[in-house]
């Protein structure tokens, strides 16, 4: 598997993100190995929460919530996807499947972190292979708070919307990063802030993660993924994992969601799930001090 790995010099004077980043590496599935990079924050010995950024964003999306969780006593743990981030990059889109998102993403954070009584916090994608690591590996994990996420088959379609976003990023001969997280935004973003999440890819070589996701994302009964996400679905619904929705009050994308897993979780049940106003697809970003003030208190009332 041949990988890039952008520059250190990138992500150099980053708006409000100063956090020191590790590295550890995993296997890539393919004979070798990939490096994936993490920021964390808090005390050590604090409950654990693991915060799963999506497409095309990276952990850099979180840093206005962190240091609220790392304030409230909580071991916060931010990793870049594969891909993504300060993360190695596959630099060819088919080397990207959901199946090895998920088990990239479990081997840093189990194998490499050993993290035990999590709480996870997953967006986007950060939902759908944390959803999956949720089912399958139950005994790590605490609690779970999904934000703008969901676990797709391909047994029912996609907004339209979606659909949309999927085209733009299959035509894009330049694909703006920066732009697509605006387009998720419902507050302007300063240049500045535009040029990091623009800062992993230096060039398009390095966006083979972003121009992959979206076909990763089930969509037909048959896709490869669906058979496992199905049994994530029958497990998750077997587990009393306490589980909490936060969903904003502008994602055309995932609103629809948000019933549904407060539905048919078990752990939803008799939970008051709030809803973040003023936020868009990426409310870590329109509202980040409000969700992680949700998370905080989702984490105290579990312990």
């Amino acid at each position: 598997m041949r990988t890039l790995r952008t520059p250190d010099d990138r992500f150099v004077d980053l708006p409000a993100f100063d956090l020191e980043p590790h590295y550890a590496d995993v296997s890539d599935g393919d004979g070798g190995t990939l490096r994936m990079a993490w920021v964390q924050d808090g005390p050590a010995d604090g409950p654990v929460v693991l915060l799963l950024h999506g497409e095309p964003s990276w952990s850099y999306l979180y840093r206005t919530m962190i240091p609220v969780l790392a304030a409230a006593g909580l071991r916060v743990v931010a990793p870049d996807l594969v891909g993504f981030g300060r993360s190695d990059k596959p630099a060819e889109p088919g080397d990207h499947t959901y199946a090895r998102h998920v088990e990239w993403t479990r081997a840093l954070a189990f194998d490499v972190l050993d993290l035990r009584g999590v709480t996870l916090v997953g967006q986007d994608w950060g939902g759908l292979i944390g959803l999956r690591l949720v089912a399958e590996h139950a005994d790590r994990f605490a609690g779970v708070v999904a934000a703008n996420t969901g676990l797709p088959t391909g047994d029912h379609d996609m907004p339209e919307v979606w659909w949309q976003f999927r085209r733009a990023v299959e035509k894009a001969d330049v694909l703006d990063v920066g732009r697509l997280v605006q387009s998720g935004c419902r507050t302007p973003l300063t240049p500045q802030v535009r040029a990091a999440y623009d800062a992993p890819f230096p060039d398009e070589s390095y966006k083979a993660g972003p121009r992959a996701m979206p076909q990763l994302v089930p969509t037909r009964p048959d896709d490869p993924a669906t058979e496992a996400n199905r049994a994530a679905w029958r497990a998750l619904g077997r587990r009393d994992v306490p589980f909490l929705c936060a969903f904003s009050d502008g994602d055309p994308i995932t609103g629809a969601m948000g019933p549904i897993l407060a539905r048919t979780m078990p752990g939803a049940a008799g939970r008051a799930h709030p809803t973040i106003t003023g936020a868009g697809h990426f409310l870590q970003e329109d509202a980040g001090p409000a969700l992680a003030t949700v998370v905080t208190e989702f984490v105290a009332g579990i312990r």
